[in-house]
């Protein structure tokens, strides 16, 4: 049925726990991963731009938090790596730098021949749910291919 899983992921336990459970849906379906991780773009904000365009931040700040969204992307995708690796189950991985993470989501599932994402769920409720962006709800009301959400726990 699904031959071709992306799983993003940003390194937070919820994401690492979703990958667990994604890697062991491949494993049963005899899938492959491709791990996305959407890298943050912090320095093309309006924000950070007036910061880092202007006199506030020099080159080696901007290079510093170039380094360490890179880290993170790394550490984030060598995680799905490592429990693809320990179940057999074949990965690839992929990042790109980006300011709107859903859109991303899309972008990579479509680049990588992804038939299925595989993402997470806080399960937030209520006002809570509507302040904080879903970027998972964002990939669900504009997918093309099916998103499976992986619940996890039920913050209230």
């Amino acid at each position: 049925m699904f031959k071709h899983i992306l799983v993003p992921t940003d390194g937070t336990p919820l994401s690492q726990d979703t990958s667990h459970a994604a890697v062991a849906l491949a494993k049963a379906l005899g899938a492959r991963i491709t791990a996305y991780h959407a890298k943050s773009q912090i320095a093309s904000t309006t924000f950070s731009a007036a910061i880092f365009d202007g006199d506030l931040v020099d080159e080696a700040t901007r290079a510093q938090f170039e380094k360490a969204a890179e880290a993170s992307a790394r550490s984030s995708l060598d995680f799905v790596e490592r429990s693809c690796g320990e179940a057999g189950v074949p990965c690839e991985t992929m990042t790109t730098p980006t300011d709107t993470p859903a859109e991303a989501i899309l972008e990579a599932a479509s680049q990588c021949g992804a038939d299925l994402i595989f993402m997470a769920s806080h399960g937030r409720k209520g006002f809570k749910s509507q302040l904080i962006g879903s970027e998972t709800q964002k990939v669900l009301t504009h997918s093309k291919i099916p998103v499976l959400v992986y619940r996890w726990g039920d913050v209230a």
